[in-house]
């Protein structure tokens, strides 16, 4: 295996990745609305890691504010936001951390109301992890569209990619590609028959997130879901919240999609890249990828957006 890191075709012994980084985003960007939610969104459910029950309520949020958690079980309620920057760890999860608050497993919540088109929300959590509800982001995206959303008096600027980058480890890799508009394909290949070589493409819509993306569940391996646990991992995981496998077959039929866990991978890649605030204009291209690999190119992005 190549364990070369190259940042612009400088290798480092000590890492495997190799990050391409020859892009830039022009001045001149595309404008587009800013929303929030027009009503208050309130769930409450187990958490996949902690097992631990918690309760979400999503409210409106002014312009320019974003998305952000509040934990408002701590004493000073501080505020958590839903940025690449605040990201503290990302094993099989994402978690967001500011000073010593933290809040786990962000991504599906994060997903649905970026694909729904809400730029402003506070979502106010009074536990460390979100909620995963039926291991997708249906509910959030159902209840999204029974408050609607709120047109804000702000425009949303839309960066241009016009150089492609990309993060690669090994086999795997997450890539931005410019496009003339926001596309997400994603590829998985797993041994599993059940599993086996999948791909999803869909091209960023508000209206149809909820019925093509939103409703793909966590999937997962029987064969190791003990390992999973005694690392202290998916204490709240179940065949209500996942779909699980075996070698040979799905233990709890039928799928949504056929190709569900490819979708739910890019479930995964919206509600990690929405980190950024607002999508560039790019055709997001992973395969195999993870949630490590996700927020590497998002922090590679967000670092470009800056310079």
């Amino acid at each position: 295996m190549d364990r070369r890191q190259e940042i612009g075709g400088q290798g480092d012994k000590g890492d495997k990745r190799e990050i391409n980084s020859e892009f830039r985003i022009p001045n001149s960007e595309f404008s587009s609305q800013q929303y929030t939610l027009a009503g208050t969104i309130s769930q409450s459910g187990v958490g996949l890691h902690s097992g631990e029950t918690s309760q979400v309520r999503i409210l409106p949020a002014a312009a320019g504010e974003g998305r952000y958690f509040v934990r408002v079980d701590l004493p000073t309620q501080p505020i958590i936001p839903a940025r690449v920057e605040a990201v503290s760890q990302t094993v099989l999860s994402t978690q967001l951390e500011t000073g010593t608050a933290s809040v786990r497993t962000v991504e599906h919540l994060l997903a649905a109301l970026a694909g729904s088109g809400v730029d402003n929300a506070r979502i106010e959590i009074d536990a460390a992890e979100v909620p995963l509800l039926d291991g997708s982001a249906r509910v959030w995206a159902e209840e999204i569209a029974k408050v609607g959303r709120s047109p804000l008096p702000a425009p949303t600027i839309v960066p241009q990619l016009l150089e492609p980058v990309w993060v690669r480890e090994g086999d795997t890799f997450v890539a931005a590609l410019p496009a003339p508009e926001t596309r997400f394909t994603y590829g998985i290949d797993f041994e599993t028959e059940a599993i086996g070589n999948q791909w999803h493409s869909w091209t960023y819509n508000t209206s149809t997130f909820a019925a093509e993306i939103a409703p793909a569940r966590t999937f997962g391996l029987a064969t190791q879901i003990e390992f999973l646990r005694s690392q202290g991992l998916i204490k709240g995981g179940s065949l209500e919240n996942a779909i699980v496998c075996t070698p040979q077959s799905w233990l709890n039929p039928p799928l949504r999609f056929a190709n569900e866990p490819a979708r739910h991978k890019i479930l995964d890649l919206v509600g990690d890249l929405c980190l950024l605030g607002t999508f560039p204009n790019a055709h997001f291209l992973a395969y195999k990828a993870s949630h490590k690999l996700h927020v590497q190119l998002a922090q590679l992005l967000e670092q470009k957006m800056k310079s």
